[in-house]
């Protein structure tokens, strides 16, 4: 259930923040979702016992509670979370599902702090700068809220006032979640296998670049150049004299909500060319321009009267790196083919896949899916099960997806949706299969071009050289071998592991033994009136008995690491 609030529901809203109290709002937090967690893997912890739905259905339930206590904790948490959301390979569904229903409407703040942003940050007042003002704003989110002006030459605009005090909390913020960011990754279960401080460094960089308004501005003219050849996407003017780093002034450019189904249809707006046109337009960000909208949910994208897209909100934008489109072909071809061994070795170039000392289980995963999920015709396929099974593989494996690719996904899986809302027989990879071929073709338009020349001769090449070199490789192997230079090393991780653990065991006896006979000791001792004398063995059994469980406790959490 959604829950409504009221200005004293949010401790952050105010200029003055105290550090203590957010460091123990925080903490609390991160402790009782830890307390969480633990109790989740104890079996005795489910009335009736543990299955697989009262796993679920606790996780959802934690889920929710995950989503209102961020809103509660205020912006930073707000947008950290909605950045997760995007991160079904680290979280477990139930938690994404949660996460992306996390909406930042709460309370304005007042007019008076409106005005004092406002001559603070352009040097003059409200009334000097704008013919009319309104007070009450348009809308309220936790970074900002936006009000509707007029300027003095008579453009009606609409105006972005940062929240007051949002560097601050930021920066306080941030220092904390540093702090439990490195306990996660020293973790002995939680910090296996992820890299906690590089997920927290990009937030950090998405955070401030989200909160300087000057960024945004420059973001969207980018944009609008980007689209200026293309009369059906709009993208709002920003006006440079009426901005600043904490105000943003740009063109008021009112519209039908994308996901209003009903309103575009009785505009007399066409359903199928819209649903069609966002997809292509996204593309074309990503394909054509690597500079796309980060953040395309329904909200920052509406409808004009001539039915053209409006784009709203350029704070959160991605960009596509050189490099990335070679390794994409590569990955595609891999895909083509059917070869986990070429898509794997494409992924970590990418930097989607860390690699690690045993690739084994990730071959095996992405094998498995190229010959059970790749089998229906390209135009066929979905952005929502192909990102689902992705993520399903992904997720306790060692996929390391960048927040460049999370975004992409998320996006397609939005519009994807949006389009079948629009258009119930709308197929986002029927639109895209143009563009994945002249990506294939390397832009020359023909699958059987030079592109498709080059791969042949290239893995042509690649064969040549590999079997020339073969012979002269092995007769230096054979030699080293000879002479001493190269030891074959051969382990047995099962055996090693029992060794392990009965060399363990044997130690708990031995603690075992040592905690009786010292508490036969002391018993003996207090009984005959020795108190003081029986501290010590008493004292030396506590002590023991603390190693004994810790070592039972290491020894259980060993156990399902294997």
């Amino acid at each position: 259930m959604e829950k409504t609030y009221t200005n004293k529901s949010y401790r952050w809203n105010r200029e003055n923040y105290s550090r203590q109290r957010r460091f123990v709002d925080i903490w609390m937090f991160v402790l009782t979702l830890l307390f969480g967690l633990w109790l989740d893997g104890k079996a005795w912890s489910y009335p009736g016992g543990v299955t697989e739905a009262r796993k679920i259905a606790r996780r959802k339930k934690q889920a929710i509670w995950i989503r209102n206590t961020l809103l509660d904790l205020g912006p930073t948490f707000i947008k950290v979370g909605q950045l997760f959301s995007t991160r079904a390979d680290l979280f477990p569904s139930e938690y994404v599902e949660e996460l992306a229903k996390l909406q930042d409407r709460v309370p304005a703040f007042g007019y008076e702090q409106v005005e004092t942003t406002v001559e603070r940050e352009l040097g003059k007042k409200i009334p000097e700068l704008f013919h009319s003002f309104e007070p009450i704003p348009l809308a309220a989110a936790s970074l900002g809220q936006v009000h509707k002006a007029k300027l003095r030459s008579g453009e009606e605009v609409v105006v972005k006032i940062q929240r007051p005090g949002l560097k601050k909390l930021f920066e306080i913020d941030l220092a904390i979640l540093k702090g439990i960011t490195r306990y996660f990754q020293n973790h002995p279960d939680w910090g296996r296998g992820r890299d906690w401080l590089g997920i927290y460094e990009e937030c950090c960089r998405i955070l401030w670049e989200e909160i300087d308004y000057l960024n945004e501005g420059r973001n969207a003219d980018t944009f609008r150049r980007n689209f200026r050849e293309y009369d059906w996407v709009k993208v709002p003017r920003i006006y440079w004299r009426y901005t600043s780093p904490q105000v943003l002034t740009l063109e008021y450019a009112p519209g039908i909500k994308i996901s209003h189904y009903e309103a575009i249809e009785a505009a007399g707006l066409d359903r199928k060319l819209i649903a069609r046109q966002g997809a292509e337009a996204y593309l074309h960000q990503l394909l054509h321009n690597g500079f796309f909208h980060a953040d395309p949910h329904p909200g920052n994208i509406a409808v004009s009267p001539e039915g053209s897209l409006i784009f709203y909100d350029f704070g959160m934008m991605g960009r596509i790196k050189a490099n990335v489109r070679e390794q994409l072909m590569e990955t595609l071809f891999g895909i083509a083919q059917k070869d986990g061994d070429r898509v794997v070795a494409s992924l970590v170039e990418l930097g989607a896949l860390a690699a690690t000392d045993d690739m084994g289980p990730v071959r095996r995963s992405v094998q498995f899916m190229l010959d059970n999920f790749m089998d229906k015709p390209f135009e066929n396929q979905s952005v929502s099960a192909i990102s689902d099974d992705l993520y399903e593989i992904a997720y306790g494996q060692p996929f390391r997806f960048p927040a460049t690719f999370t975004f992409v996904m998320r996006a397609f899986s939005t519009l994807e949706g949006v389009g079948k809302g629009l258009d119930p027989e709308f197929n986002f990879m029927e639109v895209a299969k143009p563009f994945a071929f002249q990506l294939m073709t390397d832009g020359n338009g023909s699958v059987d071009g030079n592109s498709f020349l080059n791969e042949l001769s290239r893995q042509a090449a690649q064969v040549g050289s590999t079997a020339f070199g073969l012979p002269r490789r092995l007769e230096d192997t054979l030699e080293k071998l000879e002479r001493g230079d190269l030891r074959v090393r051969v382990r047995s991780i099962e055996t090693e592991r029992l060794l392990r653990r009965q060399s363990s065991v044997q130690v708990a006896i031995t603690y075992a033994l040592i905690v009786s006979s010292f508490t036969i000791s002391a018993t003996i001792l207090l009984i005959s009136q020795f108190a003081w004398l029986a501290l010590i063995p008493g004292a030396i059994a506590a002590g023991t008995g603390f190693s004994l469980i810790r070592l039972l406790m290491r020894l259980d959490r060993y156990d399902k690491m294997f």
